[in-house]
């Protein structure tokens, strides 16, 4: 294969270089009211682990922890101690957003809950100030799925780009025949909650 000659990446696609992921208010009191969360947890904690393979930068949130929790495992034992805030969006926590525009980091992957009040909230900020925003649509959710489903047609018509776990993952890898690929690929293979 001769790289030398390949197209250029589109600017569509999500790279290592340039995109981070941000992890919504995953957390102990929301989780079990969110429709089908075991898979939504997995496709979040499938996102972390291959962030952190291919050199992502990682970050998470908390809304309001002293009454809805703190995040939970196996994602809280990834992110470490993270900043919480009052507000819907993490626009309400900066200093996330700061140190990625530093790095040059102008692309975001969004996973996390409730996918009609933050998730939502914080996309559309996103993009009001400049930034490429991809929703793992798989990695979202809400307690209805009404209010899933719309938030979902919003971000998409505001400019958000709607994308899978496994979208995201082979986008950061980009190709295969590495030794991140070879683990980005079991991520993908494995076996998804009953």
């Amino acid at each position: 294969m001769n790289d030398a000659n390949a197209l250029p990446r589109s600017p569509e696609l999500m790279n290592r270089d340039d995109t981070a992921l941000l992890v919504v208010d995953v957390q102990e009191r929301l989780v079990p009211a969110v429709r089908d969360h075991a898979r939504v947890v997995w496709n979040c904690r499938r996102l972390i682990d291959g962030a952190r393979i291919l050199g992502v930068p990682v970050a998470g949130t908390e809304q309001y922890p002293k009454g809805l929790g703190a995040t939970v495992n196996p994602l809280a034992e990834r992110l470490g101690k993270l900043p919480s805030k009052l507000r819907f969006s993490c626009g309400g926590c900066p200093e996330i957003f700061k140190e990625w525009e530093e790095r040059e980091i102008h692309k975001v992957a969004v996973c996390g809950i409730e996918a009609h009040v933050c998730v939502q909230q914080t996309v559309l900020d996103l993009l009001a100030h400049g930034w490429r925003v991809y929703v793992a649509v798989d990695a979202v959710g809400s307690r209805l799925d009404v209010d899933c489903r719309t938030a979902l047609g919003r971000m998409d018509s505001a400019g958000a780009t709607l994308t899978t776990t496994e979208a995201a993952l082979f986008e950061w890898c980009e190709a295969a025949g590495t030794p991140a690929f070879k683990q980005i690929s079991r991520l993908v293979q494995e076996a998804g909650p009953g």
